[in-house]
């Protein structure tokens, strides 16, 4: 049954029946009012899923649209940055830094292990000057997740640096309490933990953010983010935003709301240990430091030498459940499970029980068959 594929990898993500009937809405005028009571109504609820009294404002484009509106809107041409590379997008956050000709630090943590805070305390403390520090929150490439808290609060005390964080795949999955961490620009996209399709992104600025944007030099005209605000204060949009997406996007965000913020986290930490336990039972090996696995994915290292895309392909194929690849250099040696968004118990289980019957057609499965299963079972019951 090719119609019926399982998306578990860390974005496109599956979608509620309810988000997908509001997407299937007959368009309305962006300029109407009852385009801009959504637009009232998301900017809402943006709010509370970013726990910040601060701005979110949402463009029509990916999230990469989002991280390069954060460089773009707070800083200026030979600025002096840091940015945390551990993976493949905070390798993509230094290319963007770079493309605007920012001077660019990096901080680099071997692939599979988190950034250190110490790192960027040291730097922080040598240079006054340093203006930004860019990090991915969780790394989807490697399944590690980063010590954003602490960072942040090295970089308040820093008299002229603010924190841009790449939240694209941790908003929604875990606790990113914006106001409360001082983070000043967070990136994230719609494919991921917001439970729609792939077409918004969203930028939320502090007020430190917005008064490093009154210096910014850096060219913008599509996503200058003073037009974004100066529309959302009206409710509007300077320019025709994917209305039908707009309409996914209230959904999601009344659904997430439903659930609440604390069940959300809870359930996707839940979803996280689950699936280290079933991979540890089985005998594989998580790729990330112990401690840093993200809530989103989980990147497992398969035994035997066997090619991970071998697994990945005889379980899209056999069970029409799609799991992602290594990326760069990881490719063919990892293999990563995605549990972000509308993930639910039986999928996790689903997914462990389509990963055993793969590794034991192999002839690589050394546990009997049903071993992680149950051990994924024992913490879905429990906790």
């Amino acid at each position: 049954m090719k119609e019926k594929l399982t998306l578990m990898i860390p974005g496109p993500t599956p979608v509620p029946e309810r988000v997908l009937k509001a997407l299937g809405k007959h368009p309305i005028g962006h300029r109407s009012p009852e385009f801009q009571e959504i637009v009232k109504s998301t900017t809402n609820l943006l709010k509370w899923l970013h726990q910040t009294k601060g701005d979110v404002l949402t463009i029509t484009g990916s999230g990469t649209a989002a991280m390069e509106a954060g460089i773009i809107n707070t800083l200026s041409k030979g600025d002096k940055v840091i940015c945390g590379e551990n993976g493949k997008f905070g390798e993509r956050w230094v290319k963007v830094a770079k493309a605007y000709g920012l001077n660019v630090t990096t901080v680099k943590a071997k692939w599979g292990e988190p950034l250190d805070p110490e790192s960027f305390k040291n730097l922080l403390n040598k240079d006054k000057d340093i203006r930004a520090v860019i990090i991915t929150h969780s790394e989807t490439s490697t399944g590690v997740i980063n010590n954003l808290e602490a960072i942040s609060k090295l970089v308040k005390s820093h008299e002229n640096a603010i924190m841009i964080a790449d939240c694209v795949t941790s908003i929604g999955a875990c606790n990113v309490p914006m106001d409360e961490w001082s983070i000043d620009v967070i990136a994230s996209g719609s494919q991921k933990g917001y439970r729609m399709p792939p077409g918004l992104s969203f930028v939320a600025m502090s007020q430190k953010a917005w008064e490093a944007n009154e210096r910014s030099d850096l060219p913008k005209f599509y996503l200058d983010l003073r037009s974004y605000k100066k529309a959302a204060d009206k409710n509007s949009n300077p320019y025709t935003p994917g209305v039908n997406l707009y309409f996914a996007l209230e959904e999601a965000l009344k659904i997430m709301k439903e659930e609440g913020l604390e069940a959300i986290f809870k359930r996707h930490n839940r979803h996280m240990q689950a699936i280290q336990e079933a991979v540890n039972a089985i005998g594989l090996t998580l790729f990330a430091k112990e401690g840093y696995g993200s809530p989103s994915i989980t990147s497992v290292i398969p035994n035997n030498d066997i090619n991970a895309e071998e697994i990945r392909k005889y379980i899209k194929n056999k069970f029409d459940i799609l799991i992602a690849g290594g990326q760069d250099h990881l490719k063919g040696k990892v293999f990563r499970i995605g549990h972000l968004g509308f993930i639910n118990d039986r999928d996790i289980i689903t997914v462990i029980a389509a990963l055993e019957a793969s590794l034991d057609h192999m002839g690589v499965l050394n546990k009997p068959l049903g071993t992680g299963v149950a051990a994924a079972t024992k913490i879905l019951i429990n906790n």
